[in-house]
């Protein structure tokens, strides 16, 4: 993936002419600094570009508009150096359709107890202006992250960086384009949605694509493509003897070659950075492709399986948070639970479609095992375990008049025991606070059966994601009280109209 090379984050001081030129000259001056500072020694993964101090509310406007056409802006880090009179913002922040988020920071580190004058008081108030700045964004309904520390603290560098990442699949989320190849599995309630007004919400255009064509592109695959993509096949895995050159099944492996390079051609023709398929619809595939998915996630794509294409967007944004952090995310389904007394888990699976990025294996076992659904030939599948350690499992779920993002905090294990006869790659996991009482926090809030499955992004990020788009967020873990919770969704219900007052 190549998500952040040439997106930016705008940097944007607040302050006004009232205290005069010199003043503004010190802010000028500061804001340059701490700019360079930041990109030389926080490492955040989006530049920060630093525009002219705003002072004027015809200024603001002209900013934010600015943004809102700028192709590599992600949003907008405010600052308030200085006091900011906050009607001068009204204009440009009901015009700014681009996420902000303020920076509630000061130049210095401490005070200068013994020569500190009314003009230092002055120019470092930070204190003063940000909670002015704070109560317009209150007042305008418009939520976004406050950050408060020193601009030289490496909590407020983690902090900024986290949430760079989130405005970074925001900006990605409105220009996705997401094939679909085949509808939604037959008679399923839970992957169906509105994809227009996904589009007016989220930005990405949903579109079906015919298996035909996808078909003519993986029989364009040339010989040496295909035996180049089997050499890093043998390099990348460890194969099992039926796959190897002059197994049984070697034909089956390069089957599911040509079906990833073409199914990659075809998306990149298309500018496409999410897709769907459909075990239902196949004709013209050898088999259901399951290595490409797997190989296509790994290499930043977002995927639903059986048509979810809401799945396959919010895996590709949780792509964009992830990456450069070595942490994975995967398509993922709970699947069965072990309801062994005091140690009950879920192992989580789907046909065959799990990312190897959340692998415990560096080179996972690549092999090809017959499968009963889809009535294709046996389709080849990489196989491991899901690394252990704590993991959220999200699902955006549309709910007829409005989208609600749930996240459930999950910590993943070793299997407790081995699965030889499971040629399928698995995550297993205890939902928090256990798996009674998440499981029917999830089931309350109307979760899917499909999941994405993150290890890295955290839940703060996910709220902000939710934010940024103005949905609605549900959070379950640790803390949860299904009785809080249940009384929660009921007044969300009110709020929204959909409860009898």
């Amino acid at each position: 993936m190549t998500a952040f090379p040439t997106l930016e984050a705008w940097f944007v001081v607040g302050s006004q002419h009232l205290y005069g030129p010199k003043t503004l000259q010190a802010v000028a001056a500061n804001a340059q600094a701490l700019v360079d500072g930041l990109n030389a020694e926080a490492g955040l993964p989006v530049r920060l570009v630093l525009k002219p101090t705003v002072t004027d509310a015809d200024g603001i406007l002209a900013l934010c508009r600015e943004a809102n056409n700028a192709p590599d802006c992600i949003g907008l880090v405010t600052w308030m150096h200085t006091f900011s009179p906050a009607r001068m913002w009204i204009a440009g922040l009901m015009a700014l359709h681009k996420p902000f988020m303020q920076l509630h920071t000061q130049f210095n580190v401490e005070v200068p107890w013994a020569t500190m004058d009314m003009n230092f008081m002055n120019l470092t108030q930070t204190a003063h202006g940000g909670r002015e700045f704070g109560f317009i964004g209150a007042r305008l309904r418009r939520p976004h992250e406050v950050i408060v520390g020193h601009w030289q603290d490496a909590r407020v560098h983690a902090e900024l960086g986290r949430w760079q990442r989130v405005a970074a699949a925001v900006h990605d989320s409105r220009r996705l384009k997401i094939a679909r190849f085949g509808d939604n599995m037959r008679e399923v309630a839970v992957t169906e949605g509105d994809k227009v007004e996904a589009q007016i919400r989220f930005g990405y255009a949903v579109n079906g694509h015919a298996l035909g064509d996808l078909a003519a592109t993986v029989e364009a695959v040339t010989p040496g493509q295909l035996d180049e993509r089997l050499a890093e096949y043998e390099s990348a895995y460890r194969l099992a003897d039926a796959v190897r050159a002059g197994g049984a099944k070697r034909g089956h492996l390069a089957d599911a070659a040509r079906i990833e390079i073409g199914l990659e051609t075809y998306l990149e023709r298309g500018g496409f950075k999410a897709f769907t398929t459909n075990f239902e619809n196949l004709h013209g595939l050898a088999q259901l492709p399951g290595l490409a998915v797997q190989r296509l996630m790994h290499k930043g794509y977002g995927f639903g399986a059986e048509g979810d294409w809401k799945t396959a967007a919010l895996l590709r944004a949780i792509k964009v948070m992830n990456e450069g952090t070595g942490h994975g995310a995967s398509f993922m389904e709970d699947y069965t639970y072990d309801f062994t007394p005091g140690r009950e888990l879920v192992i989580g699976a789907h046909m065959l479609e799990v990312c190897p990025s959340i692998s415990a294996q560096a080179r996972p076992l690549l092999d090809v095992q017959p499968l009963s659904i889809g009535k294709k030939a046996d389709p080849a599948r990489l196989v491991f375990n899901a690394r252990p350690g704590r993991a959220i499992h999200s699902t955006l779920i549309d709910l007829g008049n409005r989208f609600r993002l749930i996240s459930h905090e999950v910590d993943a294990v070793d299997p407790p025991h081995e699965l030889p006869r499971l040629p399928v790659a698995r995550a297993v996991y205890l939902p928090l606070p256990d798996l009674f009482t998440g499981t029917a926090a999830w089931i309350h809030a109307g979760g899917a059966h499909h999941t994405v499955f993150s290890q890295g992004v955290a839940i703060g990020q996910l709220r902000s994601f939710a934010e940024m788009f103005d949905i609605e967020f549900v959070h379950i873990g640790a803390h949860t009280d299904l009785d809080r919770l249940r009384q929660e969704l009921r007044w969300s219900e009110r709020a929204h109209g959909t409860l009898p007052s």
